[in-house]
């Protein structure tokens, strides 16, 4: 080592140290080159010199290293700063901070509380072993992070549960001892004067975190808070840009739909301006409304329908009329059924009753009441027709009613037929006539539903006259009972005859009409409604044409056909029980038979009659019917000929 001195060997040693230095050779070499230089025993003061060369070189090199951690941490922030320029929305965004702070200073463990109004929550981890930290909920005033948002300040410690200067929380200890962790740094995220939250780094050891560390989660703190706060903007915004999508997609809807009930009640009221009826203009509206809609009067009597509507609660119906009335809107019941009031002005004309495929929308309920404001213009319509063609169509009836007619029958069919009116078609005479108030109502009526039923109306002796088109006359008489009695409020008699088949007809069908009218008031019937026909033999008796065979058809006609298929003689049977007073067992004698026959024969009778065969009302028909039968028989056998057999359904003769 003296040689060393000799020849300048200081300068050797601090040569080595300048190439170790130049070399960026680990610590180690500069130790063993101290261990060296003592082996050969330099002297005292070069080995100073040497000493203070390596403490110089060791420091150069631990800040060369210091300097490349910074750049190397300055280079990820910049990366950082890059990656969180990028869209993203906050769940996202959050996972690449955890991410990146992570990997920027080597943590075990990084995670992100946020803010709220009942203090903070980790809402994103990275590196977590349990999964005991996302959702955790903090108090405010407990653990590392509440240090860092009350002073807006970064905290950190080496070892967490063994540093008594914060104050503890029971929930964050149990997650620390869980994840074991140690040393912990807390980095408040502020966006101006708001703390949004706090970005954490944990390690699984003890460490001494550097001011560079420290500054470095500082900064990605701040870009963190930036980034934060964009993602909560984009957000907002994406949130407003499909609300206004959803926006504009419901006005796109709308305009559609209202462009639809628009063309649907253009063709609803074209249909009426073009005299459609009421069946025409329910079928239109079902359509348009993807339903079955029925028209219903006051009484809540069908007048026209689209169709059939299954399962229909009345009871619903008749409360959700009152109440659409009361409202002046449609109403739904509790079985998805619309009804909307049919109004003019403070009138009552009735209601629309509709069972939609799908619920209806507002666009389809504003379309239901335009439907029904149709109809009530419809409705309307006919009756000042009605009104209108009113003196003409009573004219004729009169004609018709006149004995003898006025004009020739083919001229009469003629004039009927410019009013839309067959008369060679069946049709039934109806007369009603109300039991009190004033008849101007009544007459109003009565133009209206002729017009309406295709007939004809006049008023003679206070009473309403309609020929109406079909073959039922009891039916007729009901369904004019039904309509005019709620409708005047008080009750009305309503007497029917029929069918005729001809305009000379006519005459013949009032008189017994008036016939019926006068044997219902005679017999405590004011008030109800019936025809020739449902007054039995009294029909028979009122009858201009005698109908004997429709008598006899409607009270045995069942027996004697039951009898000549199969050759039975239930006939006979019911006349010897008859002329037994009623006895089975006299009857039995009478027949030749044994008892039992005769009460199996009476039960095979009820079958065919009905149960209340024998009831005082029904028999006496039923004995009439016999007698009138028997007679036939007798007067047939004096003739030579066979007993005629009533035909009911044969054709009846036409003009």
């Amino acid at each position: 080592m003296s040689k060393h001195s000799a020849d300048g060997g200081g300068g050797t040693d601090a040569l080595a140290v300048l190439e170790l230095l130049a070399q960026q050779a680990p610590p180690s070499r500069y130790e063993t080159l101290l261990h060296e230089a003592r082996d050969a025993g330099l002297p005292v003061d070069e080995l100073a010199r040497l000493e203070r060369a390596v403490h110089l070189a060791t420091g150069i090199s631990s800040s060369f290293e210091r300097r490349e951690q910074r750049e190397a941490g300055l280079a990820a922030l910049v990366d950082t700063a890059r990656d969180l320029t990028l869209p993203y929305d906050l769940d996202s965004l959050l996972r690449v901070i955890t991410r990146r702070a992570k990997r920027l200073l080597f943590f075990d463990m990084a995670y992100v509380s946020l803010r709220d109004t009942n203090g903070s929550f980790i809402h994103t981890t990275e590196g977590s072993h349990t999964g005991l930290t996302t959702g955790l909920r903090v108090l405010d005033g407990h653990g590392l992070g509440a240090e860092a948002h009350a002073h807006g300040e970064p905290a950190w410690t080496s070892d967490y549960l063994d540093d008594d200067r914060f104050p503890f929380a029971r929930a964050v200890d149990e997650v620390v001892r869980a994840e074991g962790l140690h040393a912990i740094m807390a980095i408040p995220m502020r966006s101006g004067d708001t703390t949004v939250g706090a970005l954490y780094g944990a390690d699984r050891r003890v460490r001494h975190y550097t001011p560079d560390e420290i500054g470095l989660m500082s900064s990605l703190a701040d870009l963190a808070a930036v980034a934060i706060e964009k993602a909560g903007l984009l957000d907002q915004t994406r949130a407003e840009v499909t609300e206004l999508e959803l926006d504009s997609s419901r006005a796109r809807s709308s305009l559609t739909r209202m462009r639809h009930v628009s063309e649907a009640h253009s063709r609803i009221m074209n249909l009426v301006l073009a005299g459609g009826d009421l069946c025409n203009v329910a079928k239109a509206a079902g359509d348009a409304l993807d339903g079955t809609v029925m028209i219903r009067d006051p009484g809540g009597r069908s007048l026209a329908s689209g169709g059939e509507i299954p399962g229909l609660d009345e009871e619903s119906v008749a409360k959700a009329s009152l109440d659409a009335h009361a409202g002046r809107r449609p109403v739904v019941t509790g079985d998805n059924t619309w009804v909307a009031p049919v109004i003019a002005g403070s009138e009552d004309l009735g209601v629309l009753v509709i069972r939609a495929a799908t619920g209806l929308t507002g666009e389809d309920e504003r379309l239901l009441e335009l439907a029904a404001q149709s109809v009530a213009f419809l409705l309307l319509m006919q009756r000042s027709t009605a009104v209108a063609e009113g003196p003409v169509r009573d004219e004729l009836l009169d004609d018709l009613l006149a004995d003898p007619q006025h004009a020739p029958p083919q001229q009469l069919v003629q004039r009927a037929g410019r009013l839309g009116i067959d008369l060679r078609k069946p049709h039934v005479l109806v007369v009603a006539r109300p039991e009190g108030g004033e008849q101007g109502r009544a007459v109003v009526w009565a133009s209206s539903y002729a017009y309406r039923m295709s007939g004809l109306k006049t008023v003679q002796g206070g009473c309403l006259v309609l020929l109406l088109p079909g073959l039922d006359a009891s039916a007729a008489a009901r369904a004019v009972s039904g309509e005019l009695s709620p409708l005047l409020g008080h009750p009305v008699s309503v007497a029917a005859a029929g069918p005729g088949w001809s305009p000379d007809g006519v005459g013949r069908m009032y008189l017994e009409a008036m016939r019926c009218l006068d044997a219902m008031s005679a017999l405590g019937g004011s008030g109800s409604a019936a025809s020739v026909q449902d007054l039995g033999f009294l029909g028979l008796l009122l009858s201009d044409d005698h109908d004997v065979d429709g008598f006899i058809e409607s009270a045995i006609g069942p027996v004697l056909e039951y009898d000549a298929e199969r050759f039975t003689d239930l006939t006979r049977t019911m006349e010897a029980y008859f002329a037994s007073g009623g006895s089975p067992t006299n009857a039995a004698e009478a027949l030749h038979v044994h008892p039992n026959t005769v009460s199996r024969r009476l039960e095979r009778i009820g079958e065919l009659l009905g149960a209340e065969w024998q009831k005082p009302g029904q028999v006496l028909e039923v004995q009439l019917a016999l007698r009138l039968q028997r007679t036939r028989d007798v007067l047939a056998q004096q003739r030579g000929t066979d007993p005629a057999r009533p035909t009911p359904d044969a054709p009846r003769p036409t003009s």
